[in-house]
């Protein structure tokens, strides 16, 4: 499904007698577009018969931050406690908004659950998920307060040098928030969430999820969080250093990667994937291991290879994919991220996806 075929089937499905003009007035495009593209949603049945029948089609929750990022990296290398010479970039991030950024560039239907504030970012936000066909209308909108921001410096190699974050927002994603939307949780295939929320939300959420949870740590500062409710998730997608911490087993090895995975596997958790940097993914779950080395790419930018990864490890699984191809997923995704100089590669989708795991 496009984008903007998803976006024109929520409306359908908001108002299923609603008119193609109303649709074309909405969209800002012709109504024998709209034509075009319910002929379209037809042929691919989530539209049936007359009236606009919906067949509600599958989707993902993602639950989690929304930032704006202002990030530079030098010209040169780069020199602390200097002004250094370069370029400064603000575009939209935060984990949970990048991941969901990406499952959308993947064909998954997306619902996000994060808060922003009233101002000039939340709406430029707002406008980029409306077309990226990414669902925010049960989001959070707190008057008076400030959208989340981020602020990196990078090296000039892109690798993130020092960062600052102002996430004061998320303290509004409280449990009695995520139980008002407990039927769209309830009815989704996933949930993917990131340790940017209180941790008295997550423990709700690992408490009263029916459906698969898959987190990122984010950091080992907040990586803690997981640490009562790793039991309860299906697949946890840590790094080396939160790895590290979660399982209390010092990663120098092959063997201590696999302590590492027996002591988190063994609190119940189904699936981890250990991002190794350079040095690839070890992945496992309660019946194989695997080691995957890294795929080739140029690196330009290595901001938001994580969140890609984390994309693809969820795509792939409702893709039905084994432990062996969501880490080839993962790996494929983060290396077609590397190759922007933007947290988000436009040109991930599921067809490179597959030619990159492939190639």
């Amino acid at each position: 499904m496009t984008q903007r075929e998803r976006q024109l089937l929520r409306w359908i499905e908001e108002n299923p007698l609603i008119s193609q003009q109303e649709l074309a007035d909405k969209a800002g495009i012709t109504r024998s577009s709209v034509a075009v593209h319910i002929s379209n949603l037809m042929k691919k049945g989530y539209i049936v018969g007359k009236g606009y029948i919906v067949h509600t089609a599958p989707y993902a929750v993602v639950i989690g931050g929304v930032n704006m990022d202002i990030g530079g990296r030098p010209a040169h290398k780069l020199v602390a406690q200097d002004s250094n010479p370069g370029q400064v970039r603000i575009s939209l991030g935060g984990v949970g908004r990048n991941i969901a950024h990406n499952m959308s560039l993947l064909g998954v239907d997306v619902r996000l659950l994060t808060a922003f504030g009233d101002d000039l970012y939340a709406q430029k936000i707002a406008a980029s998920c409306g077309e990226l066909g990414i669902d925010i209308s049960q989001s959070l909108q707190v008057k008076g307060a400030a959208t989340s921001t981020y602020l990196f410096i990078a090296d000039e190699r892109g690798d993130m040098a020092l960062a600052v974050s102002d996430m004061e927002i998320y303290s509004h994603v409280t449990p009695a928030y995520l139980q008002s939307r407990q039927a769209l949780l309830d009815n989704a295939q996933l949930i993917v969430f990131d340790t940017n929320l209180p941790a008295e939300t997550i423990a709700w959420l690992a408490h009263h999820a029916k459906v698969p949870l898959f987190s990122d740590p984010v950091s080992t500062a907040k990586a803690e969080k997981l640490r009562p409710v790793l039991g309860k998730l299906h697949t946890l997608k840590p790094n080396r250093i939160e790895a590290e911490l979660l399982s209390g087993v010092s990663i120098t090895d092959e063997a201590s990667l696999n302590q590492a995975a027996d002591v988190l596997l063994d609190t119940g958790l189904r699936r981890v994937l250990i991002s190794l940097g350079g040095d690839g993914i070890f992945a496992a779950d309660h019946h194989e291991r695997v080691h995957v080395p890294c795929f080739p790419g140029e690196m330009v930018n290595t901001t938001g290879c994580g969140d890609a990864a984390m994309a693809a490890v969820a795509w792939a699984y409702l893709e039905g994919t084994d432990l062996l191809g969501t880490t080839r997923a993962a790996l494929a995704a983060g290396s077609i991220a590397m190759e922007s100089a933007e947290t988000i590669n436009p040109a991930l989708n599921a067809e490179t996806l597959n030619a990159r795991m492939n190639a």
